[in-house]
């Protein structure tokens, strides 16, 4: 990977003539994001943030902080001991100069050896385990991260809306797919290209049956205007 993400990160942070990144997906044309936007204060943010930065608790951990604007908030203005992991090297620099204390490189189905009260994936983060065959695995390491009371608190979206319709008023998906809510992601910045990665949008139901699967409760908090919704899982 060439952690272009985490470079437009860098950039933004450092002044370094920071540019939109280019973002497309297998059912989505190009569009342009603001690197800004990741840099957002707590006013800035959609309610369904604000509502799970309040619901934190206890020791957090953070994860795919990216620019570290979740992070930053609880620790400061919550005063919460909060841990933020990235996969992106630039994007854990940026957070350092930002100031979040504990800010490390680090992909959350290797770490080990330390439980937490709080586990946040925000910002559709349920979608890096990628596919639906992977969600187990990746319930079950969460699972095992999180203290017996805790909880983790992530959103994600429904995105069978931007599927056709036949006349019956049924989807059409492409055969091709094992979940409608798996796509590729391809990421464009300052000319350069990242390599295509697999994400994944999970409907709230399909949530739910893996969280029970895996020995999780579910429960929906909150749903958006956009076919989003924030859900918190905890130890069933």
């Amino acid at each position: 990977m060439k952690d272009l993400f985490g470079k437009a990160i860098l950039d933004y942070q450092t002044n370094n003539s920071p540019e939109d990144l280019i973002t497309e997906t297998s059912i989505s044309e190009a569009d342009e994001m603001s690197v800004a936007y990741l840099f957002r204060g707590y006013a800035e943010m959609p309610k369904m943030e604000q509502k799970t930065l309040n619901l934190a608790k206890g020791k957090v951990l953070d994860v795919g902080c990216g620019a570290g604007s979740h992070a930053l908030y609880l620790q400061n203005e919550r005063n919460l001991d909060v841990t933020a992991i990235d996969i992106s090297a630039n994007a854990v620099k940026a957070c350092e100069l930002r100031g979040v204390k504990k800010a490390l490189v680090q992909n959350v189905m290797e770490l080990e050896n330390e439980t937490f009260d709080t586990i946040l994936l925000m910002m559709n983060g349920a979608g890096m385990c990628g596919k639906l065959n992977k969600i187990s695995g990746f319930l079950q390491k969460l699972k095992s991260l999180l203290n017996e009371n805790g909880q983790i608190l992530l959103d994600s979206s429904d995105i069978i809306y931007m599927f056709d319709e036949d006349e019956d008023g049924g989807k059409w998906i492409p055969s091709d797919n094992d979940y409608y809510g798996e796509v590729i992601f391809n990421v464009s910045y300052k000319g350069e290209k990242e390599e295509p990665f697999d994400w994944m949008y999970i409907d709230y139901n399909t949530l739910q049956n893996a969280a029970y699967a895996n020995g999780l409760q579910c429960e929906l908090l909150l749903e958006g205007e956009h076919f989003d919704y924030l859900a918190k899982l905890t130890h069933a």
